[in-house]
Formats: C-alpha cells, sequence, structure tokens
C-alpha cells in the first residue's frame, strides 16, 4: 500500500497538476494571436442606440437611422433586418456595400396605441464579420 501512495505522490499527482496548468499557459504566439483579433476589420454601426425621448402618441411615426460602415476587405450584404416587434418598421440599403463604403438602416417606429416607456431591438444580418448586429431604440410616448 505504501508503494502505491508513493507512486501516486511522486508521480501521478505531479503530472496532473502540470497538464492542469499547460491548459491555462498561453500558447506560442498568443500574443500576435489577440492582436490580430484587435486588428481584425468588422462591420460597425455609428451608434447602438437612439433615444427618441418623449414622443407624441398623435404626433405620428418616428424614425432614426443607423450608418453601417464596411471596414472588411470584400464586400457585404445586409441580408436581412427584423424589428423585435410589429411596430416598429426597418428599411435598408439592399445593394452590396462595398469595402470602405456605408449603408443605412431605418427603424421606423409608430406610437399609435402604445403609450409609456418603449424599447425595441432591431437585429441586422450581415454576410461579413459580425454576421448578426443589434441597435436599440427607445422612448417614451405619451
Amino acid at each position: 500500500m505504501k508503494i502505491k501512495n508513493l507512486y501516486k505522490f511522486a508521480f501521478i499527482i505531479p503530472a496532473v497538476v502540470g497538464l492542469s496548468l499547460m491548459a491555462y499557459a498561453p500558447a506560442d504566439g498568443s500574443q500576435d494571436a489577440k492582436k490580430g483579433l484587435q486588428d481584425e476589420k468588422v462591420i460597425v454601426v455609428d451608434k447602438e442606440l437612439h433615444d427618441f425621448g418623449t414622443i407624441g402618441e398623435d404626433a405620428g411615426n418616428v424614425s432614426t437611422t443607423f450608418v453601417v460602415t464596411n471596414n472588411t476587405n470584400a464586400p457585404i450584404v445586409l441580408t436581412n433586418v427584423r424589428a423585435s416587434c410589429g411596430c416598429t418598421t426597418p428599411t435598408w440599403t439592399k445593394e452590396p456595400i462595398e469595402p470602405g463604403k456605408t449603408g443605412t438602416v431605418t427603424a421606423t417606429f409608430s406610437p399609435k396605441g402604445r403609450p409609456g416607456p418603449f424599447e425595441k431591438t432591431v437585429t441586422i444580418s450581415t454576410t461579413g464579420t459580425p454576421e448578426k448586429l443589434v441597435v436599440r431604440i427607445k422612448g417614451t410616448v405619451q
């Protein structure tokens, strides 16, 4: 029994601890990989949230435009834009957006019959990176 216990402490436990530590050790070039991810060119939106503030229920629809910039090296397409509810209608650039150029997503909110605070999301699906962007609109209907 003593030999088995000695074997455990002398070989097995240090091996398990060593393997565990290796799992958390940075791999060669990890700093380069992190820098590469930070430098990766992606699609960006000029703002993530638009606050309409207080709007009148009978004042009619309100709209805001989000500018989508293609910072990748290839053309991208906004394949679909979906609002979180039927009270918000999105329209968007349908043509491919060339590298370095911009497209738009307009979100139009209908306040009629919706008194009180609101917060809605608009999900933008793309052919680039990231594949999905989420923007929000909010405000209060009086």
